[in-house]
């Protein structure tokens, strides 16, 4: 079994910063995409940052120059710096794991996400 928990979110002023953290853990063998992404109120979900084993990175339009993703493969965890935040911000932000359990299964999870307000 794997879980990913994601920390972090809540409540800032706009043009203020969050930074997230999504753990991974569980039956992992190994770890290849890690991403994060998000879903406001009546809206779908969309991709914010994906970022591979190796370090390559993806932004959405939205965010780039604002949100930095980054990971730390020994600790299966992935960050995302989000700085200069704008009201259309908000959302709940989810992370994704395309990972290899100790079965030699590539699975794809989520976690259950957390909330992100940007309000003054």
């Amino acid at each position: 079994q794997v879980q990913l928990v994601e920390s972090g979110g809540g409540l800032v002023q706009p043009g203020g910063s969050l930074r997230l953290s999504c753990a991974a853990s569980g039956s992992i063998l190994s770890i290849n995409a890690m991403g994060w992404y998000r879903q406001a109120p009546g809206a779908q979900r969309e991709l914010v940052a994906t970022i591979t084993h190796g370090g390559t990175t993806n932004y959405a339009d939205s965010v780039k120059g604002r949100f930095t993703i980054s990971r730390d493969n020994a600790k299966n965890t992935v960050y995302l710096q989000m700085n200069s935040l704008k009201p259309g911000d908000t959302a709940v932000y989810s992370c994704n794991a395309a990972l290899f359990t100790t079965t030699l299964t590539l699975m794809n999870y989520w976690g259950k996400g957390t909330l992100v307000t940007v309000s003054s």
